[in-house]
């Protein structure tokens, strides 16, 4: 019998069509997970105060923000302290399928859109907080930023060189991580409603996030293991790991621990005495000789550029990964080919360009969402669609509960 499943060309592209998702979120973290589901075919409607997102406010990498993170949503400004806004905002969420707030501790509470009584009224919505500390504990009130999570987790202390400060990763990746975290649980609550018909709250907590990202190590240390430390590149219990190698126009990362990678590695650089050597012999002497080894990986590898040690080293299947800048890794191949960006496009068709979603169903080509829209560009449209007449639009105008 032929199977049931749909076959590669016929998979639906967008298998959230028909979702509808509330996005009272700022910044990064909520709105991030709500464009996760935009992506996969919500609709989302993005409830900003009457002066915007703050991200719009905070400069050009606010702006950034919001093009990130805002793609394919429509955009109204509410009031949500008046009654007329709040009462807008609940009929948005009572056609919704999905509420996401990351707001500062309590506000939704105030405001009356808190998840205790939203759920209470509507027992299907599924209700997505993004907090910076988790409930029960004593910082749950406190504001939570990406930057506060990577401190108190531990992330900033094994960041950086030995002797240097502690350091931030480069971009806000606690953030980002709890944004698909975040859209990671209302997947599994809508499946989930699927078999109970009733929603669920869930919450993601930036400080759980950046202790999640670093499973493997808090997992050793938790099993008795030494303090971590900052060790700049390499891997404290692997060698050649994660080391940092000069080349002659770059640098290189390269990890070839195992034995047999080892030993492969040293044959690709005609240097089969190496495997041998009684100081690298093992993996345990290669780190206890560490520093030897990477005097002896520069001498191999410094007269090659990193593109020829790319070439040289992955093609024999030796991890190896060229330290690229930002315009260097636009113009690479494998960004190239792999269509990895796609044009977020405005209605006057102009646009810019955007990193698509970060996998494939089957064939299906990445999905380009419309740009970020302006603060409450959608008021109309959003309103019209909830079953408010043009007059009762106007009056909302009229009292500034819309923008």
């Amino acid at each position: 019998m032929p199977s049931s499943s749909p076959s590669p060309s016929r998979r639906p592209a967008a298998p959230l069509a028909g979702v509808r998702v509330v996005d009272l979120g700022q910044y990064i973290a909520g709105p991030g997970a709500a464009m996760a589901l935009a992506e996969l075919g919500a609709t989302v409607i993005k409830v900003e105060p009457l002066a915007g997102d703050q991200a719009r406010h905070i400069g050009r990498y606010g702006e950034s923000m919001i093009r990130a993170y805002n793609r394919g949503k429509r955009s109204i400004a509410l009031d949500l302290k008046s009654d007329e806004g709040r009462e807008v905002a609940l009929r948005l969420i009572a056609r919704s399928d999905v509420v996401i707030q990351n707001l500062r501790p309590g506000a939704v509470d105030k405001l009356g859109l808190g998840p205790a009584t939203v759920r209470e009224r509507f027992p299907r919505v599924i209700y997505l907080s993004i907090t910076g500390f988790p409930r029960g504990g004593p910082s749950h009130e406190r504001p939570g930023y990406d930057i506060a999570a990577q401190a108190e987790s531990g992330l900033m202390a094994v960041t950086g060189e030995p002797d240097g400060l502690p350091q931030k990763v480069g971009v806000p990746v606690v953030d980002a991580a709890a944004a698909q975290l975040g859209a990671q649980a209302v997947l599994a609550a809508l499946f989930g409603r699927e078999r109970s018909g009733t929603g669920e709250t869930l919450e993601v907590s930036l400080l759980e996030t950046a202790l999640n990202l670093q499973s493997a190590t808090w997992c050793e240390y938790l099993a008795g293991g030494p303090e971590p430390k900052r060790m700049g590149h390499g891997q404290p219990h692997n060698a050649p790991a994660a080391e940092l190698v000069p080349t002659r126009d770059g640098h290189i990362v390269l990890s070839a621990y195992a034995q047999e990678h080892w030993q492969r590695l040293c044959r690709v650089l005609g240097q089969e005495h190496l495997a041998g050597d009684p100081r690298f012999a093992t993996n345990a002497l290669r780190v206890q000789h560490r520093a030897e080894l990477r005097q002896v990986l520069q001498e191999c590898l410094s007269r090659f550029t990193s593109q020829e040690c790319v070439d040289l080293l992955g093609g024999q299947q030796i991890v190896c990964g060229a330290v690229r800048s930002y315009r260097e890794v636009l113009a690479s191949p494998d960004v190239v080919g792999g269509g990895l960006l796609v044009q977020a496009r405005t209605g006057d068709g102009g646009g810019y360009r955007a990193l698509g979603l970060p996998y494939r169903f089957g064939d299906a080509p990445r999905p380009e969402l419309p740009a970020a829209p302006e603060a409450g560009a959608d008021a109309a449209l959003v309103l019209a669609e909830a079953g408010y007449t043009e007059s009762e639009i106007a009056a909302l105008r009229a009292s500034r509960a819309v923008a």
